[in-house]
């Protein structure tokens, strides 16, 4: 099985072919391309490559399933014997990515 860990929006992900990943917003429409260039690490079988801090030549390519809105987060703050109680809402933007092709040039 083939797999790659890319960077994304501050966070790492660890991406195979044919899989839907959601990640912070980018400015892409809906059926655009996005091409990852900051992969972290490639595993082919038995093979692994590295990188220190990315391996060279290696590309994800993937295309920007819908733009959609996150889990909902609750964010209660309260203060004992003060009657303070407030409670916030929170929803990230997210962008759903099919990733179609692990591209490796050694």
């Amino acid at each position: 099985m083939k797999y790659a860990i890319i960077k994304a929006g501050g966070a790492q992900y660890q991406v195979s072919v044919g899989q839907e990943i959601d990640i912070f917003r980018l400015d892409k429409e809906k059926d655009e391309d996005v091409i990852f260039d900051s992969v972290l690490l490639v595993k082919d079988d038995d093979k692994v490559l590295v990188g220190q801090p990315v391996v060279k030549g290696a590309k994800v390519k993937g295309k920007v399933v819908d733009q959609i809105l996150g889990e909902k987060i609750r964010i209660a703050t309260y203060k004992a014997k003060s009657r303070y109680r407030k409670v916030k809402g929170h929803r990230d933007q997210l962008t759903r990515v099919l990733i179609e092709k692990i591209d490796v040039k050694e």
